[in-house]
C-alpha cells in the first residue's frame, strides 16, 4: 500500500462532522483528497458510501473512475473489487453511484442507510435536490461530504453551505497553493492568467464566485430584479388563478413556472422541475400545491403525439401532452412558435415587471441566471445560439410565459376625491 498524503487543511476528513465542505478553484486537490480518504476509511471499517451529483446520465459521469484510479494508486487492489457500477470493499464496504436529478423522491429516500454521501460538482445542485437529500442521510453518525468549484454567488450550494452553513459544518478552501503535485506548466498558466486577466484568475483559480455567468443572457435583468427587491416573498393570491408555463422533456428536464398576472405585475409564486417523470407525475406535484388553476401554456410541441411519448406515459400514441392535460380537466393552450431572438426579447421586456418568490422559485431563478450564449460559430459568422444545457429548460419555460401570458392590468388608481364647491367673487354655477 502506498502512503497517502493530504494537505493539512484536509485532515478534518478523518474527524467526525455531519457536514464537510471542500471548495476551491482549478488545480485544487479536493476530489483526490476525498477519494483517498473514503477508500482508506472503507478499509478501516465497513461503510456504505453514496457518490452523487446533480446530473449523472451514465457511470462515466460519476467519480467511479477517479475512485478506481485511486485504488490502484494507493495499492489497494487487494482490498477493493472494482465493478462496472459499484466498488466493493472489505467487511461490507460499498460505493454506489447515482444522479440526484435522475432519481425520484422515493429512490433518493431509499438511501437512508448510507454512512457517507459524497456530493461532487455540487455547485449545480438545486434547492429541490438538497431539500430531499439532506434529511434522507440520517443514519446515526452519517455524514455528507461536498466538493465543488463555486460558480455564482447566488447559487443554492454557495448560499446553503458556505454563507449560511448549518450547525456542525466544517469548511475548507483548497486551491492550487495547497497542491504539492502542481506541475510547472500549470504554475506558468496560473501566473499568466493572473497578470493578463485578474478577474478571471480570481474565479478560475482562487475559487471566487461570480456575480454573473460569463455570457449570461439575462444577467443585467436578474441583477436589477435583486437590487430592486423583486426577488423575495411573493404570496399566492387565492382570489386569482395561477397560470403555468411549461418546457417539456423526459430525458431532459420538464419545467413549469407558476404565476399570477395582475396589478401591473407578473408574480411568479412557484416553480417545479423534474426529469424522468411522466406528465401524470408532474400534475400530481402541481395538485399538491392546492392553487386555483388558470391556463396551462405549453410549447408548440405539446400537440405532437410522437416526440413526448415517454413523457405522456401512455401506450396510446395518439395522445399528445395537450390532450392529456385537457383529459385531466385542465385548460391547456399552445404558446405561439417564434424565433429564439424574439422569445429572448419578450423575456427581457417582461422581466422589469416580474416578482419572484425567492424560495419557491429558487431552481427557476438559478436557471435564469445560468442561461448563457453558446460559442460563436467557427465559420466566422457572428450569430450565436443559447447554450442547450440544464439551465435552458427553465429559461425556455420562462420565455414561453413571456410570449403567451396576458399582460397584467395595472392596479386601478384611486378615484379623485370630490372637491368642495367654493364660491369665489363673480362665480355663478351653471343652470
Amino acid at each position: 500500500m502506498m502512503r497517502a498524503e493530504f494537505p493539512a487543511k484536509a485532515k478534518f476528513l478523518f474527524e467526525p462532522h455531519p457536514y464537510k465542505v471542500l471548495h476551491s478553484g482549478r488545480d485544487g486537490t479536493k476530489s483526490w483528497d476525498v477519494a483517498q480518504a473514503l477508500l482508506l476509511i472503507g478499509v478501516q471499517r465497513p461503510v456504505r458510501v453514496l457518490c452523487t451529483r446533480e446530473t449523472q446520465q451514465s457511470i462515466r459521469e460519476s467519480v467511479h473512475q477517479l475512485l478506481a484510479d485511486t485504488v490502484q494508486r494507493l495499492g489497494l487492489e487487494g482490498a477493493y473489487l472494482v465493478r462496472q457500477g459499484t466498488i466493493l470493499g472489505p467487511g461490507g464496504t460499498e460505493f454506489v453511484f447515482a444522479g440526484l436529478r435522475q432519481q425520484s423522491i422515493d429512490s433518493i429516500k431509499s438511501y437512508e442507510g448510507i454512512d457517507i454521501c459524497w456530493v461532487e460538482e455540487a455547485h449545480s445542485v438545486t434547492r429541490r435536490s438538497w431539500s430531499i437529500l439532506v434529511p434522507t442521510i440520517r443514519k446515526p453518525g452519517a455524514e455528507i461530504w461536498i466538493t465543488f468549484n463555486p460558480e455564482l454567488e447566488t447559487d443554492e450550494t454557495w448560499q446553503r453551505w458556505v454563507l449560511n452553513p448549518p450547525p456542525g459544518t466544517v469548511i475548507a478552501k483548497l486551491n492550487w497553493r495547497d497542491n504539492s503535485w502542481l506541475s510547472e506548466l500549470s504554475r506558468n498558466n496560473i501566473e499568466f492568467l493572473r497578470k493578463t486577466d485578474p478577474d478571471e484568475f480570481e474565479h478560475i483559480y482562487e475559487g471566487v464566485p461570480r456575480s454573473a455567468i460569463k455570457g449570461a443572457i439575462f444577467a443585467t435583468e436578474m441583477k436589477k430584479a435583486l437590487a430592486e427587491g423583486r426577488i423575495g416573498q411573493v404570496p399566492y393570491n387565492p382570489a386569482r388563478p395561477v397560470d403555468t408555463a411549461w418546457d417539456l422533456g423526459f430525458g431532459d428536464l420538464t419545467t413549469c413556472w407558476m404565476l399570477q398576472a395582475y396589478d401591473g405585475w407578473y408574480n411568479f409564486v412557484d416553480y417545479h422541475q423534474g426529469e424522468g417523470m411522466t406528465i401524470a407525475d408532474h400534475l400530481i406535484e402541481l395538485q399538491r400545491r392546492k392553487y386555483v388553476w388558470g391556463t396551462d401554456w405549453l410549447p408548440h410541441d405539446g400537440v405532437d403525439t410522437i416526440i413526448h411519448q415517454r413523457l405522456a406515459g401512455v401506450g396510446d400514441r395518439s395522445m399528445s401532452i395537450e390532450m392529456l392535460l385537457r383529459q385531466a380537466g385542465r385548460r391547456p393552450r399552445i404558446v405561439p412558435k417564434v424565433y429564439v431572438a424574439d422569445r429572448i426579447n419578450a423575456a427581457r421586456t417582461i422581466l422589469p415587471l416580474c416578482r419572484f418568490d425567492a424560495q419557491k422559485c429558487a431552481d427557476g431563478l438559478q436557471a435564469l441566471r445560468h442561461y448563457q450564449w453558446g460559442e460563436p460559430s467557427k465559420d466566422g459568422v457572428a450569430k450565436r445560439e443559447p447554450l442547450h444545457d440544464w439551465a435552458s429548460h427553465g429559461a425556455d419555460g420562462f420565455q414561453g410565459a413571456a410570449v403567451a401570458v396576458r399582460q397584467p392590468k395595472a392596479a386601478p388608481k384611486e378615484p379623485p376625491r370630490p372637491r368642495a364647491m367654493v364660491r369665489e367673487p363673480g362665480y355663478a354655477p351653471f343652470g
